[in-house]
């Protein structure tokens, strides 16, 4: 993955989680746990899609309380690998 992190934008970052966009999808990181969800196609879709309406309806919230909302209920952190694994 870190021959890859230049072409990533940080979008959020958290004591927990990072969310970086880039190459067509993002990049859900859980820094705990050492791993990493690469969201591109269909899952980069329904990942923006549930970012944003979380985001208009907690705008108040944190980047951790966002992201492990995401990671957790929303599902993402099934598509997760430790970091360092080929997608």
């Amino acid at each position: 993955m870190a021959e890859n992190d230049q072409a990533f934008k940080l979008l959020e970052d958290g004591d927990e989680f990072a969310l970086s966009a880039g190459q067509g999808g993002f990049r859900l990181r859980n820094k705990s746990e050492g791993t990493c969800a690469e969201l591109q196609d269909e899952d980069a879709e329904r990942f923006r899609a549930d970012y944003e309406e979380l985001r208009t309806r907690s705008p108040d919230w944190a980047p951790d309380q966002v992201l492990a909302q995401l990671w957790d209920q929303g599902g993402y952190g099934w598509l997760a690998k430790e970091e360092g694994e080929a997608p």
